[in-house]
């Protein structure tokens, strides 16, 4: 349960909380979850702000994604046994009025993969590369954050493609996880600025940029860009936990001499495009020619934890917080 933030969170601002849940009554299910998803998005939901999702109310549970076993049930539609992803969020169970569930098949890939990349973070890459970026054969495509959970599936998603992919990440391990995926540049940003790095691996600049990160690494990619190109924006992990406003990109009049296209969007307005994202990815990942991370923290007390270390950039691909057992 979160209390109201300024800058990075702690773990005072969370509160771990045992109540009693009913039977469920007509209509209702109750859910005992396996994992809990936690994510860079969250951080803006505790700020009393508007924004595109309502801030978390003091005293609740955070709402998110989660994935569990149907263990009672009034509601024909889901019987007991079903495996379920809900956003019911930081729960061992969920009490649910059968609205909003998703049938979750476990014989193809392991139950968590619904989560992240056969999840929302992945319909995140998959709109990202095709519908936004238009990533093409022959493309040179930069990925920052690269090693996480969203960052990791568009690189691979672009070189599918056919494109050159560049990836930045934060530590050793993560640059070593991208050199595996196969990226045919990358580099540590804490030891190599993106303005030098860029100019290292793309010499004759990139075409399109998946922003995860903003700040100067997004000024870092304009400077980098070709006539025309295209910037995905994302996220702007650098900035969720700052205390002021931060300026901009000081470059932003190339957007204009370049002619460039950089366009937000929230994946919450393309979950239409989660059928074709499934038919083309989870084949894939069921293969393993396309391959995925996970960092997985036991226990629902350690949820604050895992969210905090995520902002901190301690995980490699998808952060998860396992709370009970799965299939």
């Amino acid at each position: 349960m979160p209390r109201a933030r300024r800058g990075a969170p702690v773990p005072s601002d969370f509160e771990l909380r045992e109540v009693e849940l009913p039977d469920p009554a007509g209509g209702e299910v109750l859910v005992r979850n396996a994992f809990v998803s936690v994510d860079p998005y969250m951080r803006g939901r505790m700020n009393d702000a508007n924004s595109y999702v309502p801030p978390f109310a003091l005293g609740e549970p955070l709402r998110g994604g989660a994935v569990g076993r149907v263990v009672a049930s009034r509601n024909e539609r889901w019987p007991e046994g079903t495996w379920v992803v809900h956003d019911l969020g930081w729960r061992e169970a969920a009490l649910s009025d059968g609205r909003g569930l998703r049938a979750v098949d476990t014989a193809v890939t392991p139950v968590s993969t619904v989560l992240g990349v056969l999840g929302m973070p992945g319909l995140t890459a998959f709109v990202g590369i095709v519908d936004i970026g238009e990533v093409k054969d022959g493309d040179t495509v930069f990925v920052s954050g690269a090693a996480g959970a969203v960052g990791s599936l568009a690189a691979q998603l672009a070189r599918l493609r056919g494109a050159r992919v560049i990836g930045s990440a934060g530590t050793q391990e993560k640059v070593a996880w991208l050199e595996e995926l196969g990226l045919d540049g990358v580099f540590d940003y804490h030891e190599q600025p993106a303005r030098e790095a860029l100019g290292v691996l793309a010499p004759d600049g990139i075409d399109v940029y998946f922003d995860n990160v903003g700040g100067e690494t997004l000024e870092a990619a304009i400077g980098a860009m070709r006539p025309h190109g295209r910037i995905v924006a994302c996220g702007s992990i650098s900035r969720y936990n700052a205390t002021e406003a931060l300026p901009g990109p000081r470059n932003l009049f190339l957007v204009v001499t370049r002619r460039l296209r950089m366009q937000g969007f929230l994946v919450f307005d393309h979950y239409d495009r989660y059928p074709a994202f499934l038919a083309e990815v989870g084949p894939l990942v069921a293969t393993g020619e396309v391959r995925y991370r996970e960092t997985v923290v036991d226990g629902i007390e350690r949820a604050p934890e895992a969210f905090i270390g995520l902002l901190e950039g301690v995980n490699v691909g998808k952060m998860l917080v396992r709370v009970g057992p799965e299939p």
